[in-house]
């Protein structure tokens, strides 16, 4: 048995009136949810569970109770249809949601999401959330949003706002992935419902990014594996970086800079991708292991394979900004070595990667090879076929670049 009634409850508050609240009665259970309204028993009509004409504002309070325990019967109605069973406390979170926006705000549940990150470790998301939250608070000119007012129109607005701003489709689609990530974590912990979610009307695809267009050819890449650094031995690390990075499938800047010399064999580099947590284990071809002999030399006596960490031990904030400021000088060096290499596209850590796309492609291997080779997970119905190959497939792949 199940009821659901508004009612006066008996417990007295100071000024001598009793709290109208939504009672619900379940498997033999209830629990009560406080509305916004007070009243005094001369006020309140308990047989219909209304207020009656001693109150002032009855037949406005009353249509408002009403909307109440409409939207009360509706969320129960909405959890019978959803779940083979629910409690009290599911309800009463549901329907907080629905009843009381303010539960609803945005930048506390995204601050909240933050601190998680943070706490977690996870510096660079949490950066990337933080940017992306600042971002949208001056969009709203800092006032405060519920989820409900994130809608496709508002998405919209964002992007026009981020353009006039000099953002790029890169740049939006970062920011859109972003606040995407957040409002599903919002849906995940029943913050809010999945429906009539944003963006399955607003398509982040349709942001083509521009990193495809900065990658270089074989021929360039070339330039930079034939890079004579006994010329310039200030630009040895970032060209190494660089190379290694682009015969180790893409390996992005942050992996290499917490390789550990336990990840590397006789034959192979094992690591879990920092961004996907997805396994690579890659074979190691002669421009790899005459870098990693070349660090074997070189490197500092710490536990990492490149000379970026100065010591073991750091705390997830200090990788972070030991991370930030040489990534900025990688790329500084990065630039110098396509100048000194003629080579007119703009030059940084990521184009490693979007190179080795580039060139396997050149040599021509088949798409969904690539796209297996660097790790990514959206590819449909040839994934099924994908993940019956094995490593050698994809090494004997790379093995074209040499």
């Amino acid at each position: 048995m199940s009821s659901i009634k508004i009612v006066l409850r008996k417990k007295g508050l100071a000024d001598g009136t009793y709290p109208v609240c939504l009672r619900i009665t379940k498997d033999r259970k209830t629990k009560y949810l406080n509305t916004i309204f007070k009243s005094s028993e001369r006020e309140w009509d308990s047989p219909s569970g209304c207020f009656n004409k001693n109150n002032a504002n009855y037949i406005q309070n009353n249509r408002l109770l009403l909307k109440i325990k409409a939207r009360a019967l509706k969320v129960y109605a909405d959890l019978e249809f959803e779940k083979e069973s629910f409690n009290l406390a599911e309800f009463g979170q549901r329907f907080r949601v629905d009843s009381n926006p303010s539960n609803d705000a945005v930048f506390s549940f995204w601050e909240e999401i933050v601190s998680e990150l943070k706490l977690a470790g996870r510096m660079g998301n949490a950066a990337m959330y933080e940017e992306t939250m600042k971002s949208v608070k001056n969009f709203c000119g800092h006032r405060k949003i519920t989820f409900q007012d994130i809608t496709n129109t508002f998405l919209n607005k964002y992007e026009a706002w981020l353009r006039s701003r000099g953002g790029t489709d890169g740049g939006i689609s970062i920011k859109q992935r972003t606040l995407r990530a957040m409002y599903n974590k919002a849906i995940e912990r029943n913050i809010i419902k999945d429906i009539d979610h944003p963006f399955k009307t607003y398509k982040i695809s349709k942001l083509k990014g521009q990193g495809i267009k900065k990658a270089l050819d074989f021929d360039q890449v070339s330039k930079i594996i034939n890079f004579n650094i006994s010329k310039f031995p200030h630009l040895a690390d970032a060209r190494n970086y660089f190379i290694f990075s682009f015969y180790t499938r893409g390996m992005n800047y942050t992996d290499m800079m917490v390789l550990k010399w336990q990840d590397v064999d006789a034959k192979t580099i094992s690591y879990i991708r920092n961004k996907t947590k997805g396994r690579f284990v890659i074979t190691i071809l002669p421009p790899v292991r005459e870098i990693l002999n070349y660090y074997q030399k070189h490197s500092l006596p710490t536990k990492y394979v490149f000379p970026i960490l100065l010591r073991d031990g750091l705390t997830p904030s200090q990788i972070a900004n030991r991370k930030k400021k040489t990534l900025a000088k990688y790329n500084r060096d990065l630039k110098e070595i396509a100048g000194i290499c003629g080579i007119k596209k703009s030059l940084s850590s990521y184009v490693a990667r979007h190179s080795f796309a580039n060139c396997l492609k050149q040599k021509g291997v088949a798409t969904d090879v690539i796209g297996e080779s660097l790790g990514h997970k959206d590819l449909t119905t040839t994934q099924v076929y994908l993940k019956e190959l094995g490593s050698n497939v994809l090494d004997k792949a790379v093995e074209l670049l040499l």
